[in-house]
Parts: C-alpha cells; structure tokens; sequence
C-alpha cells in the first residue's frame, strides 16, 4: 500500500477493533457467554499475515482447477495480482486497463465489468473514458430486521449492473447549461474529470472533508452551481487528465469559499439570539461552538427562525452573507467573530495555540497536494508511494487560498514491506497477525513505537452522523521509527512472506495453463 492509504487503513481497523472490543464488554456485562472458540479476526485480510499467503496459494490452484475442469472457464485468460504486489487491488485492475489501451491493436470497443460496492469505483471507471464500463453491485437494503439473516449465497443475492455510460450522459445532463456560456470548447470528457475533481472535496478515503460540507446537507448541489457559475470565467477546466490547473482552481475555490460565510451566518444568527436572551455580549468562541452544536443537534427553533428570516429579510439588498450588518459596526463584528471562529476550528481541532499566516500557508498546501495527489492515484497511478496527508481535520474553503504559484513536487519513494505495513496498519488488539518476533512492538513499554498503539482513543463525528464515518484521533505512524525498528527483527523463516513482488500483474493463468509473468 501507499503511505496514505496505510494511514486510512490503520484508523479503520483501530476502530474495527474498538468496537468489537466494546461488544464483548457490554455481552459480558449483560451476563450473556461468549463463544468458546476464537473470534475470525477480518484484519487478517491484509498483505503480509498467514491468512493472504494461504489465500494465494489456494486462489492459484482454484483458477488452474477451474480451467482444467470446467468447460464455461475454457478460453479465459484469468489475470491473478495477489497480496504481494503493492497497491490497492481496484487501482492494480485500473492500471491494467491503462495498459491494456496503450498496447498496439487494442479494441477501442472492449467491454469492462468490475464488481464492488465502494461508491470509489464509480470515479474510476469514469476516469478510464471508456465507452462499455459496467459496475456489478450487490443490492444494500437499508433499515433492515437486526437480527434479519443476511444473505451471502450468490444464487439468492440480488445485483445490479451499473452502467457508467448511462452515467456520463447525467453528468452531460447536469452541466449541459454551460455549453453556451463557455468561450473554449465544451468537451464532455474534461466535464467528468471536472466532476471526480468536485467530488472530493467532499471527503474521500484518502483526505477529509472540507469543514461543514456534508452530502447529506447538499454539498454535491453547491458544488455544482458554483462549477457552472464560475466555468465561463476561466477560460479552461480544472482537472487537465489527472494534472490540476492550480490558477482555474483557485478560483473555483475562492467562488465557492462564500459557503464558509454564509455557514458562519446562521451560526452568528444564533449567537445573536442567544445574546439577546442572557441580556449580554457573549460573542466568542466557546459560545459559537456551543451555539453550531445546538444548531446541529437540535435544528432550527421556531423563533428562532423567526429572527433569521426577519434578519435576512432586513438585509435582503446587502451582500450575502450580512444578514446583521446594519452598519460599519456590525460588519467589523462579524468579520472579527468570523476569523475567531475559523481561530477556534484550527486551535480545538488540531491543537496548535497560534494560527498564523505561515500556518494556514501550509494547511493550504497541503490540501492541495493531497487533491493533486489523489488525481494522479487515479488517473496515472502511485504518485509517491510515502506522502500521506499529516492532518485529521481539512482546513477551511476560505484558507486555501494564494495556492496558483505553488510547485507541487513528490517524492516517489518507495512501498513498505509486508511487516512493516502491519505494523502500519494494524492495532494491538490484531498482535498475533504478526510474526511472534514484532509484537513486542505493539505491547512493550520499551518499544520505540509503542505510542502508535494506544489501547484507548477518541474519535469525533465531525459533523458525519454514523459512527463508522468519524474521525479516529489516533497519531500517524512515523515511517522511520518502523523502519529502524523492524529492520533486526527480520527472521530467516518470514523471509517468504515478507516480500514485494515488482510487477504489476502476478500471472496469467490461460486455458492451456500456462503461466506469463507480466513485470515492469
């Protein structure tokens, strides 16, 4: 795996531990007997342990079965990457496409069917431009018994083929106003690119969402109107085959930061209100955070709509966002609350006592180094194999500013080896995963690293509202910690599984059973 996505990787198993963790106290609370046997551990379903090196073995002598014995796998050439060849087994299958389409002969019409259900696969299909790519979906049905029996045999399950041609032409749909607004030519397939763009700025497994812009309260609409009222102004796209456009995306960016305002609007109505029942100024930062809670927890008081409608109402010819500007006094007192409410964000969050300007420089390259990395994940391929985003929390729209001058460089680097990706990846809880000579590191008081392995830590749901969307607040691994300590404890016996593999595509197993090692 990438740096990044070890980091993902890591904070969600430390919360699938967590809550099986949690699980059993509360069984054993209620009195209830725990199973004799041991607990099936899924953080075995990771490059490196026993459990993927018996996978693979068993995989290969499956497919050589399959197409020895059965007459629908005859003519199949089946393509195997397994556990030992780093990467992400979606980005692995897109950088084979990528291949496949730059060898000479290639069918322009070849048909494409990849099946998942992370909404991910979506964005890489579309990224490929390929005319026939369908996605095979299980179907998710929501709001289902607890204790419903969950289906798992194939013949009873019901799937859905998705097909992302259908899709592109929403997406045409969607932005078809703009065709005769735009003075550059309107081309579709820059559209979608522009559109996988937008859709991380809304979170994804590799950086976190941009403060208050949730799906379920309309964020993909708002970044839509804001694309189609900016896109005439630039003169070109923002995401040119994977490469941002650093100039057009500061200006998408700058457009759509006038949500940070109008957000802090209907928090600074509240603490108006508020103000206005206690008979005191109490503007500051412990009242906006308390006031954004109550407006989150409990929504939208009947007077206290009352007052923001009237408010808006009075100020209806002002620019947006100044509801309450009455005068050059009001104005200097929203822009102060507004730069201390931004202040507290950054100081409750990620702990620093001073938000300088050289701080918010740095939030704001980082960000975008983190979207032009993910681009080129999913446009290209690995970008660099050791950055990963340093922050639990995104910084604010209108923070990532003065970003068109900057030189984004990466430093390729290289991919941990299976042990240490454990180390990277997985939570004390998982220790036995790990040959016997590394779990000292995870337990002993006297590892180097043993504070990347709390046993207890917070998460903050951030504005999300299912507990597996949280923040898991646990440190980022230091690389060179786990190198230097992983490197004496290599033993001879692990030396098997603990390897990489340097091509792409394990093998290729034909009809004729003959295996074709496809390297770099």
């Amino acid at each position: 795996m990438t740096r990044m996505s070890t980091s993902v990787s890591r904070r969600r198993r430390s919360l699938s531990a967590k809550e099986a963790e949690d699980k059993i106290k509360k069984a054993l609370e209620k009195g209830e007997v725990l199973p004799s046997e041991a607990r099936f551990d899924s953080n075995c379903i990771t490059p490196g342990t026993d459990f993927m090196a018996r996978l693979q073995e068993q995989l290969k002598y499956f497919v050589n079965s399959k197409l020895s014995t059965d007459d629908a796998w005859k003519g199949v050439n089946v393509y195997l990457s397994g556990h030992e060849t780093p990467g992400e087994g979606e980005h692995k299958i897109m950088e084979f496409i990528r291949r496949e389409n730059s060898e000479p002969g290639h069918d322009p019409n070849t048909r494409h069917c990849l099946y998942g259900l992370d909404a991910d696969l979506m964005m890489l299909g579309l990224t490929s431009h390929e005319p026939h790519f369908s996605l095979l979906r299980e179907e998710v049905r929501f709001g289902g018994k607890k204790n419903q029996k969950r289906i798992t045999a194939p013949e009873e399950t019901t799937f859905h083929l998705l097909h992302l041609s259908l899709f592109r032409e929403y997406i045409d749909y969607e932005f078809s106003e703009v065709k005769n607004k735009i003075s550059f030519e309107y081309d579709l397939e820059r559209i979608i690119d522009d559109w996988i763009l937008m859709g991380f700025l809304v979170g994804n497994d590799f950086i976190p969402h941009l403060p208050h812009l949730h799906i379920n309260q309309d964020a993909l609409p708002l970044l839509y109107r804001t694309y189609i009222s900016v896109l005439p102004t630039l003169g070109g796209y923002l995401n040119e085959n994977g490469h941002l456009n650093l100039g057009n995306f500061e200006k998408y960016l700058e457009k759509l930061s006038e949500f940070d305002r109008e957000h802090f609007n209907e928090v600074f109505v509240d603490l108006k209100w508020f103000e206005s029942k206690v008979g005191n100024k109490y503007l500051n930062e412990a009242a906006g955070l308390a006031a954004e809670e109550a407006h989150c927890k409990d929504g939208r008081k009947k007077d206290l709509d009352s007052l923001r409608l009237a408010s808006l109402d009075d100020g209806k010819d002002r620019a947006p966002g100044r509801g309450f500007e009455e005068d050059g006094e009001e104005e200097d007192m929203f822009e102060a609350e507004f730069r201390q409410y931004k202040r507290t964000y950054y100081m409750t969050k990620m702990g620093v006592e001073v938000v300088s300007d050289e701080f918010l420089a740095n939030q704001a390259l980082c960000y975008v180094e983190g979207i032009q990395w993910i681009l080129h994940y999913y446009y290209h391929g690995v970008q660099s194999w050791s950055w990963y985003y340093p922050h639990h929390y995104a910084p604010f729209l209108s923070d990532v500013r003065n970003i068109a001058h900057l030189k984004l460089t990466f430093d390729m680097g290289k991919p941990f080896m299976p042990f240490q990706q454990l180390l990277g990846v997985l939570p004390a809880a998982s220790k036995d995963l790990l040959p016997q000579s590394y779990r000292h590191l995870m337990t002993s008081e006297n590892s180097s690293i043993i504070e990347y392995y709390p046993l207890d830590f917070k998460t903050d749901l951030n504005g999300k509202q299912q507990e597996w969307e949280a923040v898991v607040l646990i440190p980022f691994i230091d690389e060179v910690h786990t190198d230097c300590e992983s490197e004496h404890v290599i033993r001879e016996q692990h030396k098997t599984c603990n390897k990489i593999e340097h091509y792409n595509i394990m093998c290729c197993v034909s009809s004729q059973n003959t295996l074709t090692a496809f390297c770099h």
